[in-house]
């Protein structure tokens, strides 16, 4: 079911852009099929970008809930799921992007596979109407014509490093996918001046002091986008080059993409605060204290006493 739901429909797009392509390059038909992916995949980004904006701007306030909750959890996640009401928030909000990432990655991966074991496959794994076109009717008779390469540049079908040993163009790839995810999620993070190292933080912690929650979750954020592109390099040096162009591709979309949301969101907040009216200070001190309700004090009475002259 996976096979033909996903991986596929993902094959047969990839294929689809290289029989009409004109050079029938088939690493520049993977940078297409990518930037594609990347753009049908934009509204979902843009709200899980705009989820991390508002979850940026609100650091303060959940520290203030912090400590107004003091220590009662119960009473925390109440103000903190109500703030998130307040503000449009969704927790999950970012489950969506990263799961369609996922698959298509997955499903790429699989037809990819498929074409470097046995490039006839891109003949027999297409759909009837893509096996009609002119180019992939060729194949058919001709499979030694199908040029795995980027413009004779890359091999994409080999890996950095693997049974033919190591492969210099591969490992560029590799690394230039690990540089572009550490770029994509230093975008993302907020710069803070008071912002605390984990190390310290779990440091202040072991001397008796109670860890701000909220503190530490923005201090593993951040080791967070040097983690990542670690992981990315691991995963991908074994891996062919075409996983690593197709990353390598789409983290620059996603940079640009990320570039063009922020300054959208900031651009939006920009409006919404110049169309406030400012307040004045004296005025809204005055309404406070008009607004107060009147205690009830009771009549003075009349004082017998009489002046001494």
């Amino acid at each position: 079911m996976f096979t033909h739901l996903i991986v596929q429909p993902i094959f047969n797009l990839l294929v689809l852009i290289y029989a009409l392509l004109p050079g029938h390059n088939f690493g520049l038909s993977l940078i297409i099929f990518t930037v594609i992916i990347r753009l049908l995949m934009w509204p979902l980004v843009k709200r899980q970008l705009r989820q991390t904006k508002i979850m940026r701007t609100l650091q303060p306030e959940l520290k203030r809930i912090k400590r107004e909750a003091k220590g009662d959890k119960q009473k925390e996640s109440l103000m903190m799921m109500e703030l998130y009401k307040e503000r449009g928030v969704n927790p999950l909000g970012t489950i969506p992007v990263l799961i369609v990432q996922i698959v298509v990655l997955i499903g790429l991966y699989s037809g990819l596979r498929k074409v470097i074991d046995n490039p006839k496959d891109i003949v027999s794994f297409a759909y009837p109407a893509l096996q009609h076109l002119s180019w992939i009717q060729h194949l058919a008779h001709h499979a030694k014509d199908f040029d795995n390469t980027f413009f004779g540049i890359f091999n994409l079908s080999r890996s950095a490093l693997g049974p033919a040993g190591f492969y210099l163009p591969a490992m560029l790839l590799v690394f230039g996918s690990a540089t572009i995810q550490f770029l994509t999620s230093r975008q993302l993070m907020p710069t803070s001046k008071d912002s605390r190292k984990l190390r310290d933080i779990l440091k202040d912690a072991g001397s008796g002091n109670q860890a701000d929650q909220t503190e530490v979750s923005a201090a593993v954020s951040r080791n967070m986008q040097y983690v990542i592109p670690i992981f990315v390099f691991l995963f991908t040096v074994n891996l062919p080059a075409a996983l690593s162009l197709y990353w390598l591709t789409g983290g620059i979309v996603a940079y640009i993409q990320q570039s063009i949301a922020l300054r959208e969101d900031e651009a939006d907040m920009e409006k919404m605060a110049d169309a406030q009216p400012s307040k004045d200070v004296s005025k809204i001190v005055e309404a406070e204290v008009v607004s107060q309700p009147k205690s009830k004090k009771s009549p003075k009475k009349k004082s017998t006493k009489r002046r001494k002259k």
